[in-house]
């Protein structure tokens, strides 16, 4: 299990304020005192990890078609900050060792959350394994996140030590099972679909609940109340200072 979580963990970095799952965006986490970051992994068509949540690269960057169509060298000609802000033009889609790096320089904790394209689970789960295995500090927060359960197995092989989050979405009826024999550290939950009772469920298996993405200080109150441990927000500085008042 964790030791400890923080209350809030900045959503893609901090995606109202800047470019999500950018260089960019977890600088602008950081500054704004968000203690953990989530990002996202994927693929590239040479096998490179890089940090981008959707299997597209049309709505986050200047190109277009599946991430794994292109290799590193494609993918970093691409623009991924115009779209948010012209400020951030030229922004590259950063590898998942750049991100790394930059999260431990600024002392950051880490959600990775492993997210590979459709039918790449294993392989890109063992390649984030690795990297996380060579770059991050064991004495930094980590947790390794996703929706795929074989990522999850992957991850339970190659680093049993290394916490793990199981995302749900519509969870299927033995996620408590499928929790137990992946080692689940975390349930992450969409804020959305919870009740009272639904997070009473999930803590009933002695794991904390995580959910994402929240906002709204009101709802941000509700989840807590309910007792939540944490929640995923793409505007850190913005929703501690409201929950502070």
């Amino acid at each position: 299990m964790l030791s400890t979580l923080p209350r809030l963990i900045g959503h893609r970095g901090a995606k109202d304020s800047a470019p999500e799952n950018t260089l960019a965006s977890i600088r602008e986490a950081a500054r704004q005192g968000a203690a953990w970051i989530e990002l996202d992994v994927m693929l590239t068509r040479d096998g490179v990890p890089v940090i981008i949540h959707d299997d597209t690269l049309d709505r986050t960057t200047s190109g277009n078609g599946p991430v794994p169509s292109l290799d590193l060298a494609g993918l970093r000609r691409l623009d991924a900050g115009s779209w948010f802000d012209p400020r951030f033009a030229g922004e590259p889609v950063p590898t998942l060792e750049e991100a790394l790096e930059l999260a431990r320089s600024l002392g950051l904790g880490l959600n990775l959350e492993i997210k590979p394209y459709p039918g790449q689970d294993v392989p890109t789960a063992r390649a984030a394994m690795a990297m996380l295995e060579r770059l991050w500090p064991s004495d930094r927060p980590l947790l390794v996140s996703s929706f795929e359960v074989p990522c999850l197995e992957v991850a339970l092989e190659l680093a049993p030590a290394v916490p793990r989050g199981y995302l749900l979405w519509d969870p299927p009826a033995d996620w408590a099972a499928i929790a137990d024999r992946i080692g689940a550290a975390t349930l992450n939950v969409h804020q959305d679909r919870q009740t009272a009772d639904s997070v009473a469920a999930y803590r009933a298996t002695g794991r904390p609940v995580l959910a994402y993405t929240v906002n709204d200080a009101a709802r941000a109150r509700t989840l807590f109340d309910w007792g939540v441990a944490g929640l995923f927000t793409d505007a850190p500085g913005r929703l501690a200072a409201e929950l502070a008042t």
